[in-house]
């Protein structure tokens, strides 16, 4: 191998890690940062990189959104499907089919194109991105409440079948001519999700099985994930599965088991979907000429724009009405329908195909992808954020180390900085309200070990040590909590003052607060409320507004909410 080759591929990896803190000073999203470094060493750029080989691209492809849905799936939590399951994956049919319907009538007028490749561009863009999606939500900060982020999280997981489908079925038809392409293709449809949801459930299981039954050295541990991962993706798209949803759907099931050293598994593949993702983007930034994106700028901007602001909000009012979503969360669902490196390797399939008009489908999906992440990309933070959608995130530790010891059950070593207004006085290790079945292993200080008693004395640069479970992390978070929300998500003003049961009643509330509420009866409990309101599935977050008062659902178990914030101030209402 020469050894230019490698030298300029690690300094691509090297500066593109470099610029990512700046794209998120600019609110620039670090995948599209990527993807024009990979642009810049092309052909066309200063790099002067010839890189051509689609074969190549699309297996290093296929495997990087492997690792990436696996890091994704171990992330989302299977309490969200709860709330998320059915709109997700009315998105991820219904309107990935109406996405691709629509974007094909613009793509045939803008293009002037038969109406099979017309379809086909339609296909291609008509899934949102997993990558796009999990970095954006998990590496902005933002903490978007569970309806709206387990949708989209789930939705972006799940919808590659039905784009893949869908893709397939028109580049066997425009290159076959076969007439019975619809019904093969929609026994593949078939064959994707039933082949590709239960093997990705029991290669879960299995996963977690065989991680909890070795030995190994630590370091070790999230390798075998990784590679059972990639093995239950393979052997899934072998057997003409879905190998993106078996791998999904994997990470599910293990990253709600309890599995050996998962700390430690969830910190090394942050880092392998990370390096997937830079691979990933650099690779298919190579592939594209900048010089073949500026003829079709024109007909790509009316398309691009039309699938942002017409298409996708249409599509997403149509299917989610019935679930319980408020203006606000359609809204915002509506606008991050982000297209990343899907859509991109879908475009690959009529190149290897040879079919006419290849180059034009690649590169209308490519500069599509590219107006995708610039507007919508840089815009999700600010939005959600306007849109009052982010709810206060409980205080994670700094560090978890898994004890790995049978007597230790599952206890962790965490860390904890104390740091903001609430320890800038001290206070004793006594008064602190830890939960139960933890205790203070040590308090780091000026690089030394202090020896935890009630009467030592912790503030502001210190570091508590703590030996916990990771069940009790959101109350042990919130009771070393010392970081200062922005105003609006300072526990008093979004919550309010007052903390209620969800059993008590209307009633007793008007009692006690002499106020009077007409919308619902008196025998109603604040729980029933929030049901009527939601349709079933509350969230941390929801509102309802009666009159003077709003109640604000401060805590839920089992679609039930549990504990109520009252607001008597009627400016703080949305």
């Amino acid at each position: 191998m020469d050894p230019t080759f490698t030298l300029i591929g690690a300094l691509m990896l090297v500066f593109s890690i470099v610029l990512s803190p700046l794209s998120s000073r600019v609110g620039m999203p670090v995948l599209l940062v990527f993807l024009v470094v990979g642009m810049l060493m092309g052909e066309d750029g200063p790099g002067g990189i010839e890189f051509d080989n689609v074969e190549l691209a699309f297996l290093i492809a296929n495997l990087a959104l492997g690792v990436i849905l696996l890091d994704g799936g171990m992330r989302t939590r299977v309490d969200t499907f709860r709330v998320g399951l059915k709109p997700a994956m009315m998105l991820a049919t219904v309107g990935v089919a109406l996405t691709a319907g629509g974007a094909a009538i613009v793509a045939w007028w803008v293009f002037d194109l038969h109406w099979l490749i017309a379809l086909l561009i339609g296909a291609i863009i008509s899934s949102t991105d997993a990558a796009a999606v999990f970095s954006l939500l998990q590496g902005r900060g933002l903490h978007l409440n569970e309806r709206v982020s387990a949708t989209l999280e789930i939705e972006s997981g799940s919808n590659d079948p039905m784009a893949i489908f869908l893709t397939l079925m028109l580049v066997t038809l425009i290159s076959q001519h076969q007439d019975g392409a619809f019904a093969s293709g929609l026994l593949m449809l078939v064959q994707q999700f039933g082949i590709g949801a239960p093997a990705g459930i029991l290669g879960g299981f299995a996963i977690v099985a065989l991680t909890n039954r070795m030995r190994l050295t630590p370091a070790l541990y999230p390798l075998l994930v990784a590679a059972a991962g990639i093995a239950v993706f393979s052997a899934t798209n072998a057997i003409g599965g879905s190998g993106f949803l078996a791998i999904y759907l994997s990470g599910v099931v293990i990253g709600n088991r309890h599995v050996r050293m998962m700390p430690m598994i969830l910190q090394v593949h942050d880092g392998l979907a990370w390096l997937a993702q830079l691979c990933l983007f650099l690779m298919l930034g190579l592939l594209v000429n900048p010089s073949d994106l500026v003829p079709l700028a024109g007909g790509g901007l009316i398309l691009a724009f039309t699938l942002i602001f017409v298409i996708r909000p249409l599509t997403v009012l149509l299917t989610l009405w019935p679930f319980g979503f408020n203006r606000r969360e359609l809204g915002f669902i509506s606008w991050v329908g982000l297209r990343g490196a899907v859509p991109i390797v879908l475009a690959l399939f009529p190149i290897i195909a040879g079919l006419p008009d290849a180059q034009l489908v690649f590169h209308a999906a490519f500069f599509i992808v590219l107006v995708s992440l610039v507007v919508q990309g840089t815009t999700m933070a600010p939005l959600a954020r306007k849109l009052k959608l982010e709810v206060p995130a409980g205080e994670d530790p700094y560090r978890r180390l898994p004890l790995d010891a049978p007597a230790a059950g599952d206890h962790e070593l965490m860390l904890f900085p104390l740091r903001g207004q609430n320890w800038e006085s001290p206070k004793r290790l006594g008064q602190l309200r830890l939960p139960d079945n933890t205790a203070v292993a040590g308090v780091f200080r000026n690089r030394q070990c202090l020896q935890p008693t009630k009467d030592l004395e912790v503030s502001t640069g210190d570091v508590v040590a703590m030996f916990a479970t990771p069940a009790v992390l959101p109350e042990l978070g919130k009771a070393l909590s010392g970081r200062q929300a922005p105003k609006h998500l300072a526990e008093r003003a979004f919550f309010g003052d007052f903390v209620l049961n969800g059993d008590a009643l209307l009633g007793d509330v008007e009692q006690v607060y002499g106020i009077e509420f007409d919308e619902f009866p008196p025998d109603l409990s604040l729980a029933e409320c929030f049901a009527k309101r939601t349709k079933g599935h509350p969230v941390v977050g929801d509102k309802v507004i009666l009159g003077p008062v709003t109640l604000v659902a401060r805590a839920t178990e089992a679609d039930r909410v549990t504990k109520v914030g009252l607001k008597m101030d009627t400016s703080q209402n949305d």
